[in-house]
């Protein structure tokens, strides 16, 4: 049913309601402007300034707060993502234009250095990092925006950790059916760009909290001049609680049976002016005021030929305008369908379905450098759109984070004149890495998985009681 309305709603959008064109409002930039921006994504003296850095002293070490972020991102953005060839990078002067003394004075092969600097960088300086990536992409050309809003996407995954140290007293074990429990499971609630794929916060927490409360942190700590779009997950009392208090717009799907509750009589497909008023039942925030919300509700029947209708409920913010029509809104809300992709896109392509940190912290970290690399990706795509003037959602993630993979290795050891030359080839590759364009549609697949047979039986407990019972098997025989 679900992916039934989701083909639903791209068809009644429209062919080109899933790929918004640029529409720049200023003259292309030539590579060599692009080139300046692009490298002005994570400024030093910005990065500096950051509150996570002003509450802690930092002398002078060879991997500084700056060299190690990049490293962090190095290991997202590599193919190896050991503490090894990061460490190997830097000998061979990866890092020297942030730290000109590295090379030369990086003796040792042994990891301990970097490693004990990945320890010392608090992960907070990471998420305010990516609230100011985010920002400076957003802030690049106006295509990024929808009628001056700033369009973001709300969903939340779980990230698989395995329980080291104390991993499992912050994000709680995921129990099997036998109530043992192993893997533990990180949720996080990321904020993307509608228009440009990046992301541009994001919230960590526990199974314990939910998406909701997730994405209630992200609204609070948003811009004013934000448009946040989510599914039906997102569209309870306690998101709109916190778009009213931190004045952005919503527009999120409602389940038919809110939606009733919320109109007060049946459905009829149109826009109705409503007021929300929360439930005994609601979680609500604490810090945010209760009383009603006024809004808008938009039922919309999808018709698609050979299958019956679907019915699709909005609510928003938004006023009643020739900008912000009912046509209008649900051809933006078609474009939801996006932050799906991103997801996956951090998950296969950025190789963090699974996180091999030992603390919680670590993780933490390891999941917003793989944020701030994913951002690199999504950069560079909208420079190649802005000079092609196309929709960076039309470019092919894989192939971009390939291409850039080699670029930055080839940037860190070229002249001058030699990267910008190398930059302008990376934008003329990057245009031509278009997404095909499907005539026929997508057989469709079970969701399930063949496993491949192994010679050892599955492992039953944790591995500390499986090497005692080894050990007891041993000293008998």
């Amino acid at each position: 049913m679900y992916a039934y309305t989701i083909i639903c709603i791209l068809v009644i959008v429209q062919k080109n309601a899933g790929k918004a064109k640029i529409t720049p409002a200023q003259p292309p930039l030539s590579p060599p402007q692009l080139l300046r921006w692009f490298v002005r994504l994570l400024p030093g003296a910005a990065l500096c300034r950051l509150p996570a850095l002003q509450s802690q002293s930092f002398y002078n070490r060879l991997f500084n707060p700056l060299v190690t972020l990049w490293y962090l991102l190095f290991q997202r953005l590599s193919s190896d993502h050991t503490l090894e060839a990061a460490l190997a990078d830097a000998r061979a002067g990866g890092a020297d234009r942030l730290n000109k003394k590295l090379s030369r004075q990086l003796a040792s092969d042994s990891t301990c250095s970097y490693s004990d600097a990945r320890q010392r960088l608090p992960w907070q300086f990471l998420a305010q990092a990516l609230r100011l990536q985010g920002g400076r992409i957003i802030g690049l050309s106006p295509s990024t925006r929808w009628h001056g809003w700033i369009l973001a996407l709300l969903d939340g995954t779980t990230v698989r950790l395995r329980p080291h140290g104390t991993i499992a007293q912050d994000f709680a074990s995921n129990r099997n059916k036998h109530g043992r429990p192993y893997w533990c499971l990180m949720r996080v609630v990321v904020g993307f760009c509608t228009l440009s794929g990046a992301a541009l916060d994001c919230a960590i927490g526990s199974l314990r909290l939910s998406e909701q409360a997730l994405a209630a942190q992200i609204i609070l700590g948003s811009a004013a001049k934000c448009l946040f779009i989510g599914d039906r997950n997102f569209g309870v009392f306690q998101i709109v609680q916190a778009a009213r208090h931190a004045d952005p717009a919503l527009l999120v799907r409602l389940t038919e049976v809110r939606a009733r509750k919320l109109l007060g009589r049946q459905l009829r497909e149109g826009q109705h002016q409503v007021l929300w008023q929360p439930t005994r039942h609601d979680q609500l925030h604490a810090t945010c005021s209760r009383e009603p919300i006024a809004g808008r509700l938009l039922i919309v029947e999808l018709q698609r030929r050979g299958f019956r209708p679907q019915r699709l409920c909005l609510f928003t913010t938004l006023a009643d305008t020739p900008d912000y029509a009912l046509e209008k809104l649900v051809r933006l809300y078609g474009l939801r369908w996006h932050v799906e992709l991103n997801l996956r896109y951090l998950k296969a392509q950025m190789k963090l379905v699974q996180l091999e940190a030992k603390s919680p912290d670590m993780a933490r970290k390891e999941w917003l450098a793989g944020l701030l690399a994913y951002n690199l990706v999504r950069a560079a795509q909208l420079c190649a759109a802005l000079q092609k003037n196309i929709s960076p959602l039309g470019l092919s993630f894989s192939s971009a984070r390939r291409r850039l993979e080699v670029w930055l290795f080839q940037c860190a050891r070229s002249s001058k004149r030699l990267r910008q030359t190398q930059w302008a080839q990376l934008l003329e590759h990057l245009g031509r890495c278009r997404l095909p364009r499907r005539r026929k549609t997508r057989p469709r697949e079970p969701r399930a998985q063949r496993h491949l047979r192994s010679p050892y039986p599955p492992l039953r407990g944790s591995r500390l009681n499986a090497r005692k019972k080894l050990h007891q098997h041993n000293s008998k025989s």
